[in-house]
């Protein structure tokens, strides 16, 4: 409706001393602002009435950590997040704090754009016959050797097909947006935000044949630990973790819902990786 003001969801976790820092004077611009209605605000970082919850959007102050954690505690509700970056680097919340208060009267007026981005949907089926478990998640699921201190060997399976044995650290399944994190580091490549595709990444592989593949979001992908030793576990966005037991096998598929981002203008995801890699630096080349 023309001129109803923009309603706001807050999630600023206090226990995060830099966040600590910035909310009081987050505080007064949200207060401050025109336009705007603050419907809830979270300082636990565990809020989980969205279902019941009709905001506009979801503003998270933190790092991209504290996005993945509301990204699942929405569930299948979810709502468009603007990320304002109080953590390292911060490829989700890619605002600062000016940035955020340069564009705020541009979010109440809904000068904005919402972007959609692929979700997963990961199943822990054991292999003793105990209830699986399921989650959503944005950035990817490894199983690693973990704390076992020992290469393992991980069966992929995609649509059905065998595809191959890995013998590693472990691998991973990343999203797009997942690709600039864990995925990243472990030499896989950077996939553009809105790709409908997967890709899998062994982690420190023995057969250096084995590189990172991507494919389509529209199969299935299985993961099976024929033997795993203790300390083998499942990781889903870094901040699920379960141990993993020989036989185990873990299912990753494309969720029924989708992440929203919202952007202004101005911003955009070629914009983010050259700040946040740093891709804006010469080489030094010698000229003696």
């Amino acid at each position: 409706m023309p001129g109803s003001p923009l309603r706001l969801v807050v999630i600023a976790d206090l226990k995060i001393a830099r966040v600590a820092a910035a909310w009081p004077e987050f505080e007064r611009l949200l207060r401050d602002q025109p336009g705007l209605q603050v419907l809830a605000t979270d300082h636990t970082g565990t809020f989980s009435a969205f279902a019941d919850c009709a905001a506009d959007l979801v503003l998270v102050l933190g790092g991209d950590g504290a996005i993945l954690r509301a990204c699942r505690q929405m569930g299948t509700h979810q709502l468009p997040v603007v990320g304002v970056n109080h953590g390292r680097l911060g490829f989700l919340a890619d605002l600062s704090q000016d940035e955020f208060r340069e564009h705020l009267a541009r979010l109440v007026r809904r000068d904005y754009q919402v972007v959609s981005h692929l979700m997963f949907r990961c199943v822990h089926h054991p292999a003793n016959g105990s209830a699986s478990q399921e989650w959503l998640g944005l950035n990817e699921v490894v199983v690693s050797a973990g704390g076992s201190l020992r290469m393992i060997d991980v069966e992929l399976a995609i649509g059905g097909e065998t595809v191959t044995t890995y013998s590693a650290d472990g691998v991973l399944i990343s999203t797009p947006v997942g690709s600039t994190a864990h995925n990243l580091s472990a030499g896989g490549p950077i996939l553009r935000q809105d790709l409908p595709a997967f890709v899998i990444t062994p982690i420190c592989p023995h057969t250096l044949t084995n590189r990172p593949l991507v494919d389509s979001a529209d199969v299935t992908y299985r993961l099976t630990v024929p033997r795993a030793p203790e300390g083998t576990m499942l990781v889903v966005d870094g901040q699920i973790r379960v141990p993993l037991a020989p036989g185990d096998h873990v299912e990753v598929s494309r969720a029924p819902v989708a992440f929203q981002m919202a952007k202004v203008p101005g911003s955009s995801y070629y914009t983010t990786l050259h700040r946040k890699l740093g891709w804006g630096g010469r080489p030094n080349y010698r000229t003696d």
